[in-house]
């Protein structure tokens, strides 16, 4: 009789303790996103606001736009937040994404040195401006990690009209080695340098080099006045269309991948495109900078 009551018991208490644990997992969502949403301050911002109107917690895998994008194929993430829209149409229309949310944009722009020894500083020409960087063999850090900010890249060295050398490598991201392939002028490893590495840390090293790059503006910002090391590195070419860099949010379809839980991931993409959301992003500033400029309700405030 003992043994049965310790059993009966043992039980009650496995049952009811299982409700609370799974009803915490269900409340938490895995979101993979661009390194430029991380680096540049917003997700501190935005996450802790958005669980605080619903409860759901977003666990973040921060990384370049083309592993992101990945992320979402596998599976392995519940939505995804990226910058890259031709990669992002495709991910829906190949069946993967639900929808594609517009979010926000911020602008590409090219960094350089205070004493800009390619002689680009107040150039409107973004391709322009890497075709003379080229000419005059300086410096130029790449992120070289299948980003939407390296994706640009490569369109502006298309652009320029230079010969282009293919290249296969091997980078690691997250633990994890995969191929990748890409075209860059030649140079490489002399005056043109690609590290595989995220925004924040391509910035820091242009800046110990003294050299050029191509950065988001938002983590440009946060890096040169958001934080107390500071960098030199100045905007030396900006403001050509081409340097447009819009960003979407799309849940990850559960006809492809039944696990997911899509309902909670649809609401932070509606949340986020909401009044509320797009007031968080129009009114996220540094110093008195705007970092994003809502797209989903453009005059937000």
């Amino acid at each position: 009789m003992r043994r049965f009551l310790v059993a009966l018991l043992g039980g009650i208490l496995t049952i009811a303790g299982t409700p609370t644990v799974t009803r915490g997992a269900d409340k938490v969502i895995s979101m993979s996103t661009t390194t430029s949403t991380q680096a540049s301050g917003l997700l501190d911002l935005l996450l802790p606001e958005f669980t605080k109107d619903t409860g759901i917690q977003v666990k973040v895998f921060a990384k370049g736009t083309g592993a992101a994008i990945r992320d979402g194929m596998d599976g392995n993430v519940d939505l995804i937040f990226v910058h890259a829209k031709a990669r992002e149409e495709m991910f829906i229309s190949e069946g993967y994404g639900t929808k594609r949310y517009a979010v926000m944009h911020n602008d590409f722009v090219i960094l350089g040195p205070p004493n800009d020894p390619a002689g680009i500083k107040g150039m409107k020409g973004a391709a322009a401006a890497l075709k003379k960087i080229a000419n005059a063999k300086a410096k130029f850090i790449s992120r070289g990690d299948d980003s939407g900010t390296h994706t640009k890249e490569h369109a502006l060295w298309v652009a320029t009209g230079l010969p282009l050398v293919s290249k296969t490598t091997n980078i690691v991201i997250k633990g994890k080695t995969r191929e990748l392939a890409f075209s860059h002028p030649k140079g490489l490893g002399e005056w043109y340098i690609s590290i595989g590495q995220g925004m924040g840390k391509t910035i820091t090293f242009a800046d110990e080099k003294r050299a050029y790059t191509l950065s988001d503006r938002g983590t440009y910002i946060k890096y040169k006045v958001g934080r107390k090391e500071g960098i030199d590195l100045e905007v030396v070419c900006e403001d050509d269309e081409v340097l447009n860099n819009p960003y979407g949010v799309i849940p990850v379809d559960p006809a492809k991948y039944p696990h997911v839980k899509f309902d909670l991931a649809d609401r932070f993409a509606k949340w986020i495109v909401s009044p509320r959301g797009q007031a968080l992003i129009a009114n996220y500033k540094l110093l008195g900078q705007q970092l994003f400029c809502p797209d989903a309700i453009s005059d937000a405030k």
